[in-house]
């Protein structure tokens, strides 16, 4: 019998100073918290082969999609496709906290990065490789 995997996933991510910590990795998915320090961003990014779904819990920001923007705010959900060029931006003065699904997975089972200086170290050594399936 499988346990229950439960999250309260607003307090966990709150709770959270790591620009990076990955909760939990299936075979399909990979459930992950951000914390993006003030007037800080992900980076520019495209995940060629991985569908993200990103729900944003506190502070506000910028999505930054395929050359289009939308204004952020707690409780907003954004869907980036595989394939698509996007990035997101916090444009205020507190944390802009996220929490954000894969499919399949992207970062290492278990990843936890406290900067994204750390994260981009971490991703370019290939320390950051997810799970082969």
């Amino acid at each position: 019998m499988t346990d229950i995997v439960h999250f309260p996933i607003a307090k966990v991510a709150e709770k959270s100073a790591d620009f990076r910590r990955v909760l939990w990795t299936g075979e399909h998915s990979q459930l992950v918290i951000m914390t993006i320090p003030a007037k800080g961003e992900i980076g520019e990014e495209v995940h060629d082969d991985v569908d993200q779904i990103l729900s944003f819990v506190s502070g506000v920001g910028r999505a930054e999609i395929d050359g289009r923007t939308k204004s952020l705010a707690p409780g907003d959900v954004v869907v980036v496709p595989a394939g698509t060029k996007h990035n997101f931006v916090n444009t205020g003065d507190n944390p802009l906290v996220l929490y954000t699904v894969y499919g399949p997975a992207e970062h290492a089972d278990g990843a936890v990065h406290s900067t994204k200086e750390e994260a981009d170290a971490a991703e370019e050594s290939g320390e950051d490789e997810p799970p082969q399936g």
